[in-house]
């Protein structure tokens, strides 16, 4: 498959994980859990739509694991994350738009954060930066393995990869969303921040950005590691 093919795959499913799971946020009245099945959903969606062309990462974390663990470019790794980049903004426009014209409160816009991000939101619990960093490093490096191993060439996971990686992206929505409003892909909290009026968005988002990319290089060395892939003597 051509690497513009590609982009506009990566571009369009990472549009739309944004546009389904933050859409949902912020104007949805379903609470924690119908923001944890929708992101889970998006991706389920994603995988048996785009997967075929592009692996349907949709999240700059993804790419990295993928290109530390070798199964990608550094080239390719960086037109995924354009393309990444690049459409969560414009989905996260597309919201902004449709807020404005329905006369709905930006507010923090499901924009990512933590302690007084949260300051007075009810449900949220305020942990400090440690423990944002700690929470989504963990839970972006438990993503990538899942991922890592769901579409390893040497396990036939048949047709049901997509639906194990959505319901993994469900559950750490359940496990952070109180904590963080969970991030684990540096393109939509980008996106997010760029629109949120919460004052603290932009000075946070480095949180958000640094402990899924730290998380998922991580799981990328120890998937490899751990299948001894290339020098593993039996």
């Amino acid at each position: 498959m051509k690497l513009c093919n590609k982009f506009a795959a990566e571009f369009f499913g990472t549009a739309v994980l944004v546009l389904g799971g933050c859409g949902t946020a912020i104007f949805g009245n379903v609470g924690f859990l119908g923001v944890a099945i929708a992101f889970g959903l998006t991706i389920v969606a994603a995988a048996y739509g785009i997967g075929h062309i592009s692996g349907a990462h949709l999240n700059p974390a993804v790419s990295l694991g993928v290109f530390v663990n070798g199964r990608m470019s550094l080239k390719e790794m960086c037109v995924y994350w354009c393309a990444q980049i690049l459409g969560a903004i414009a989905a996260a426009a597309i919201l902004f738009g449709i807020a404005k014209s329905a006369n709905v409160e930006i507010g923090t816009f499901a924009a990512n954060g933590y302690g007084k991000f949260f300051e007075g939101a009810a449900g949220y619990l305020q942990t400090n930066v440690w423990g944002a960093l700690a929470i989504e490093c963990v839970l972006t490096f438990v993503f990538l393995m899942v991922i890592l191993g769901v579409t390893d060439s040497k396990h036939n996971n048949g047709a049901f990869g997509g639906l194990a990686i959505g319901l993994t992206l469900t559950l750490i929505h359940l496990i952070s969303i109180p904590l963080t409003n969970t991030s684990v892909n540096p393109a939509r909290s980008i996106s997010q921040a760029i629109f949120s009026e919460n004052p603290l968005a932009l000075p946070q988002l480095w949180v958000f950005i640094v402990a899924p990319l730290v998380g998922a290089a991580l799981a990328g060395l120890c998937y490899k590691c751990i299948t001894c892939e290339g020098n593993c003597k039996k």
